[in-house]
């Protein structure tokens, strides 16, 4: 079954759409959109490095993802005014990556698969490695779940009932850079924040409690891998983008569908 490509790439889809659900619930609640969309960036200094020193593009992507992450805590932490900071950190290590890319004549490589994804072009052992991190990401969610929303809903609350807001902000930055270094290969770097944003925010809309958003938000990244893939097949667009698309419709239909929610 595996064989077929296009399983293989709606599988692929799927473990991205797990992960990134929750996660992109507390990117929301947070608003932490454009925090996200920094770590992406910096995935493409990642697959440099990777390439350059021929180790895992997966490992490779989370770890800088992860400098990335920790770098922008840190800076904010002293005073640092967050958006300049993003600005910075985001474009310099997007510049710096595809530059360091250019580099590496060792490897033929596909910028653009890069930056949009390739999500045809999975294979089995790529289908393994984002299934065990999206299982491993859905699952630290769920097992701090309580910690993470109480820390997001009010850090003096949360430090009140002994819950750590910093200690929260880490495992939702190490969440993070593993969803970045899952979806690199299935949407790309300029794509992954809107995988984790769009779901989400349109969940956000239609849902009722927390719980329901994050659940509501993976049916959404599954439909809208599903509607993404189909048209790519079908009207031979490329496929990542065709994904997040896929995305912003259902985003669309949920701002039309939220008035009679609240009915």
């Amino acid at each position: 079954m595996l064989d077929d490509f296009l399983i293989r790439a709606g599988l692929a889809g799927a473990g991205v759409a797990l992960a990134t659900g929750p996660l992109g619930a507390f990117v929301v609640w947070r608003r932490m959109a454009y925090f996200g969309d920094a770590t992406a960036h910096a995935a493409v200094l990642g697959v440099a490095l990777a390439l350059a020193f021929e180790m895992s593009i997966f490992v490779g992507t989370m770890v800088v993802a992860l400098a990335m992450a920790l770098a922008v805590a840190r800076l904010s932490a002293r005073g640092h005014a967050m958006d300049a900071t993003l600005g910075v950190l985001s474009h310099s290590a997007l510049a710096i990556g595809l530059v360091a890319i250019s580099f590496v004549t060792s490897v033929r490589i596909d910028l653009q698969a890069y930056l949009f994804g390739d999500i045809l072009a999975v294979s089995r052992g790529d289908l393994a490695v984002i299934w065990l991190g999206a299982l491993a990401v859905t699952g630290l969610i769920i097992w701090r779940w309580s910690r993470l929303l109480i820390a997001t809903l009010n850090g003096e609350l949360a430090a009140s009932a002994g819950v750590d807001p910093r200690r929260e902000e880490l495992v939702l930055t190490v969440a993070l850079a593993v969803v970045v270094a899952l979806a690199i290969k299935v949407v790309g770097a300029l794509l992954i924040a809107a995988m984790l944003i769009i779901p989400a925010a349109a969940a956000r809309s239609l849902a009722r409690s927390p719980e329901a958003m994050a659940a509501m938000a993976v049916v959404l990244g599954l439909a809208a891998v599903a509607g993404g893939l189909t048209a790519s097949l079908y009207a031979d667009t490329p496929a990542g983008p065709s994904i997040v698309a896929a995305a912003a419709g259902l985003f669309t239909l949920s701002l039309l569908f939220a008035p009679f929610r609240r009915a």
